[in-house]
């Protein structure tokens, strides 16, 4: 008999994840509008925006504006690079941050031009900071499965990463298959042996579908003991770091496959749909996760 569990949390990421890579500028009303559809739909968190220079991300120059007119007592998440983002962080008195690196090297290298020990150097005494603070940290981990210039990185490798942001004090871990080519087998391993590591922190998983597999991970990390999963409505996403890597599983999809398992996720995916439709005039890419698509053929 396959142990799963009755509930899980759906963490939605597309205003952040989802939309921080569209080559068109989506208007900030129209984000407002898709983030509060979004909380309607029943989320409790969310990556709202993310604190990056507007020279390199252009579509998050209006991060500032978004958390003002988005805050509630839900937990709204904003990406911070560094230092600098922090510190926008704190002026916006937020409360829940996240922060990211990539277990490869050569992956942290090309995105934020440092190596994964430079980075977490840099990130330990800022967590610090902010759990002095008060503040809910989230660490993201990318390319804990494979990288798309080093090939299949150690499980252990993503373990002892892991290990570092724990003892630094974070309250959640996301660990991402960034490029999409991890397998159920990979994600149950590296998941069990996650769950076992730190029994006490929030252990999130974030899976693309770049070859599709991600409903079929989420699966397996289900049987591994993880209750938690970020998604990002229609499949919005990619990694421009991360040559031909999709966007992220389509929350629509996770939430019928779940709810048709008999796993509460406290979504509507009706209102899902309305909100999805709010932004999808202004993307740039079709949408195609399943449940979408044949909903609009209804």
């Amino acid at each position: 008999m396959i142990s799963l569990p009755k509930k899980v949390t759906i963490i939605e990421v597309g205003p952040r994840d989802g939309l921080q890579n569209e080559g068109q500028f989506v208007p900030t009303n129209v984000k407002v509008a898709f983030i509060q559809a979004l909380k309607k739909a029943g989320f409790t968190e969310m990556e709202l925006t993310s604190f990056v220079s507007p020279k390199w991300v252009p579509q998050m120059k209006d991060a500032a504006e978004i958390v003002d007119r988005c805050r509630d007592d839900l937990r709204n998440i904003v990406l911070a690079p560094n230092r600098k983002g922090i510190e926008r962080v704190l002026e916006s008195n937020c409360q829940a941050v996240a922060v990211f690196v990539g277990v490869s090297d050569t992956f942290n290298k090309k995105n934020i031009n440092k190596s994964t020990a430079e980075s977490m150097a840099e990130l330990v005494p800022l967590i610090h900071e902010l759990k002095e603070r008060g503040l809910f940290v989230r660490a993201c981990i990318s390319t804990a499965f494979y990288c798309p210039y080093e090939g299949k990185v150690d499980p252990d490798r993503t373990v002892q990463l892991c290990e570092q942001f724990v003892e630094a004090g974070v309250d959640e871990l996301s660990v991402a298959d960034t490029i999409g080519m991890a397998t159920p087998l990979e994600s149950y391993a590296l998941f069990s042996k996650m769950k076992d590591s730190f029994p006490s922190v929030l252990l999130t998983a974030h899976f693309h579908d770049t070859r599709e597999m991600a409903l079929a991970n989420i699966f397996a990390a289900l049987q591994a003991g993880v209750d938690r999963f970020d998604s990002s409505v229609g499949g919005l996403g990619g990694c421009p770091f991360a040559k031909g890597a999709t966007g992220n599983v389509a929350t629509e999809d996770v939430v019928y496959m779940l709810e048709r398992m008999g796993i509460e996720t406290n979504i509507d995916l009706q209102q899902l749909i309305e909100a999805l439709r709010i932004v999808e005039p202004y993307l740039s890419r079709e949408l195609t996760s399943g449940y979408y698509r044949l909903h609009k053929q209804e």
